[in-house]
């Protein structure tokens, strides 16, 4: 079969650092001699029910003459009908591919499912129907995730906890609520507040960041924000802090948590997200509110240009 993207030693290496002549000295090898190929997510030659019975067939999971049913059973599971088993990928519209993507997970009855920003490229209305799709699911079948996402938005309305990263590491994990209502390490809070709030009167701080962003190729001592960080003293230069939770199990990885003013008024009291994906997500869900998934959400997103 034809690959739909072959890749052939690629290398794509980023100038360091650089001599007082302007010749590269130090080189960050980003990809160095990759080769792969890609049939894309769903292979285009398969019909559906090829695609789910893969994975029954490889975990021999469904004996051969239960093998359609079990089929059948996945494509409601997802809200697809039957027939449409018969079709190929290339039939469905994005939001139905993806469909199929998860009852192709779901086909081998995990207990934990990885979502690597799983709506990313779909449009709103759509990504409002996966996200009450993955929360239906997993009140069904009791389903846990970890969904990395660098939108704000979804995670706020999949995840019950959440872990904020900047460097490869975590700053402050919290359930949900807590850590958008009062975002507590300094970098939190600076991703929160840069937030679009599609109300022009509502009152809220913005934290703008000073200076550029540290490289990953050589992160700082000590505090990894610290170069950024308003709030920075001479301890956060040389010492590591530890991600330390309280009572509440809030935790946050800074040595000036217990000093620092509360976190008021950087995300406006209704979450600062859009009121048009708000009405979608409930209309969708066919209520207006309800438990939020039991998952954890992974926030590995820089600022907006700016902060």
């Amino acid at each position: 079969m034809a690959a739909l993207l072959e890749v052939e030693h690629l290398v794509k290496h980023f100038v360091a650092e650089r001599s007082v002549f302007g010749r590269p000295i130090a080189f960050v090898k980003a990809v160095d001699g990759v080769s792969f190929h890609v049939y894309a997510s769903l292979n285009p030659r398969m019909t559906v029910s090829q695609i789910l019975t893969e994975p029954l067939a490889l975990h021999d999971l469904v004996p051969p003459d239960r093998r359609r049913a079990r089929v059948e059973e996945l494509l409601r599971l997802v809200g697809l009908e039957p027939r449409f088993a018969r079709r190929y990928p290339h039939e469905f519209s994005g939001g139905q591919r993806q469909r199929i993507a998860i009852a192709r997970a779901l086909a081998v009855e995990p207990k934990l499912i990885i979502c690597d920003e799983p709506v990313s490229a779909l449009d709103v209305s759509i990504r409002s129907q996966i996200l009450n799709l993955l929360r239906d699911l997993q009140d069904r079948l009791g389903l846990s995730y970890i969904f990395v996402s660098h939108d704000l938005a979804v995670v706020k309305h999949i995840a019950d906890r959440v872990a904020v990263m900047n460097l490869g590491g975590i700053v402050e994990t919290a359930d949900t609520p807590s850590l958008f209502a009062s975002p507590r390490h300094p970098y939190s809070r600076a991703l929160l507040s840069a937030i679009p709030v599609p109300k022009p009167q509502a009152k809220r701080s913005r934290m703008l960041l000073q200076g550029e962003m540290p490289s990953a190729l050589n992160p700082p001592p000590g505090c990894r924000f610290h170069t950024r960080c308003p709030h920075t003293i001479a301890r956060c230069r040389t010492e590591v802090p530890q991600l330390l939770a309280d009572a509440s199990g809030h935790a946050t990885a800074c040595h000036r948590t217990a000093e620092l003013p509360p976190a008021e008024a950087i995300v406006a009291s209704d979450g600062g997200f859009s009121p048009a994906l708000e009405k979608l997500v409930a209309a969708f869900s066919g209520r207006v509110e309800g438990p939020l998934v039991s998952g954890v959400g992974i926030v590995d997103a820089l600022p907006p240009a700016g902060v």
